[in-house]
């Protein structure tokens, strides 16, 4: 994929629109054709870890993650023009992750080999949100009954299993720390797609008491920033844990906010997550992206310093989805300039020899990683590429 280049004179929106449309093209004619020939497995069933950046796909057990998320790609691949044949790709990764990683308990396990024996029994809180999300696309594709209360089944075994004594969610049973803001995350998005098809109260239920977890415990009094790990009474985790920020997650707690706000609460509430989503891309902005290279590196600390310059593929990808949804919430140009500009940083991570793939890490030298292409990412390109058509396409349409 060509590098996106610059076009000048054109409005931020515009540029926004002409950089989203070469992405689609990439998505469109290589990445999701490449992913279902060779990221598919015809033998076992499901999706690869990872393929080779000659397009090969290696033998090495399969997180919980990656069937879900591939599911989820290929669901919105209709929608955005694919002429492939996406409900098969859907059916192809959910029989797997149902057949293989559902434990007796009804919750999902952490890994399986290729042909689908366990590696580790483990279920933790951050693969059940992608367990939900995954059946939340499947019935969005074909609304089966069976999806539906398989969703509804698993929410409640989160309750009854998982639910912490005073807010939210334990990771695991038995109890481990740290507990993660990033797993509730996950599962305020999967509450959002599940509370748009099914009139079920419990999903928006879940998505108020994760915005008021997250408003009240997981952001950082002091500074605003989202932290990342705590301890068993929901306080920052002990040490540098306790302080660790990631610059991606800010824009993605940002999206979430706003998908919320726009859906679950009453005006005040909904100005109180819209305004701390400003709150959060602005802090994102400001210490979390590295001008000289133009990507958002991984880490910094509370005190603003970064603590991992590198730069991964996926917090790119939010910066676009943040910036989108804050661009037509505010009808400020300055954000469509800002999803410009990290949809043309996300193009460089694409521009790989064999097309449809792409590398997962930056350097600071601003070299990338040449290693096999993570399946997981594709989730993250996926849905910054369709929130971005979304939103420039309605944007054009009401003269933003």
């Amino acid at each position: 994929m060509p590098i996106v280049q610059s076009v000048a004179p054109v409005s931020s929106l515009q540029s926004a629109i002409r950089t989203c449309d070469t992405l689609k093209t990439w998505l469109l004619d290589d990445a999701y054709t490449r992913w279902w020939a060779q990221g598919a497995d015809p033998v076992h069933g499901g999706f690869h870890e990872r393929l080779r950046l000659d397009g090969v796909g290696l033998d090495e057990p399969r997180r919980a993650r990656v069937n879900p998320r591939q599911i989820y790609c290929y669901s919105l691949a209709d929608d955005l023009g694919w002429g492939g044949p996406a409900p098969l790709a859907v059916q192809h990764g959910l029989d797997f992750f149902l057949s293989h990683y559902r434990r007796p308990d009804r919750l999902f396990r952490a890994l399986v080999n290729p042909d689908g024996t366990p590696v580790s029994e483990r279920a933790v809180l951050y693969d059940q949100a992608f367990a939900l999300l995954a059946l939340a696309c499947a019935y969005e594709t074909q609304p089966k009954d069976e999806y539906r209360r398989l969703a509804r089944e698993l929410h409640d075994v989160l309750r009854t299993q998982l639910g912490h004594a005073l807010a939210g969610f334990e990771e695991s049973q038995p109890r481990i720390l740290p507990l993660l803001s990033n797993s509730h995350m996950h599962l305020l998005e999967a509450s959002l797609e599940w509370a748009d098809i099914d009139h079920e109260p419990i999903w928006g239920k879940l998505a108020v008491e994760i915005v008021e977890l997250a408003l009240t415990c997981f952001i950082d009094p002091g500074t605003g920033f989202v932290l990342e790990f705590f301890d068993r009474d929901w306080r920052p985790a002990a040490g540098v844990d306790g302080r660790v920020v990631e610059p991606g997650h800010q824009y993605e707690w940002a999206w979430l906010f706003l998908r919320w706000s726009s859906r679950f609460s009453d005006a005040r509430s909904a100005q109180k997550a819209s305004d701390m989503a400003l709150k959060l891309i602005a802090l994102a902005e400001t210490y979390g992206v590295d001008r000289d290279r133009g990507v958002v590196v991984n880490t910094l600390l509370t005190d603003k310093v970064v603590r991992d310059a590198q730069a991964r593929l996926w917090p790119q990808t939010e910066r676009i989805k943040a910036a989108c949804a804050v661009a037509e919430k505010t009808g400020d140009a300055k954000y469509w300039g800002i999803a410009d500009e990290a949809a043309r940083a996300l193009s460089k991570y694409l521009n790989t020899p064999l097309p449809g793939l792409w590398y997962d890490k930056m350097t600071v030298e601003g070299t990338l990683i040449d290693e096999p292409a993570p399946a997981s990412s594709f989730y993250h390109i996926v849905c910054a590429i369709a929130e971005m058509e979304h939103a420039t396409k309605r944007a054009a349409a009401g003269g933003t």
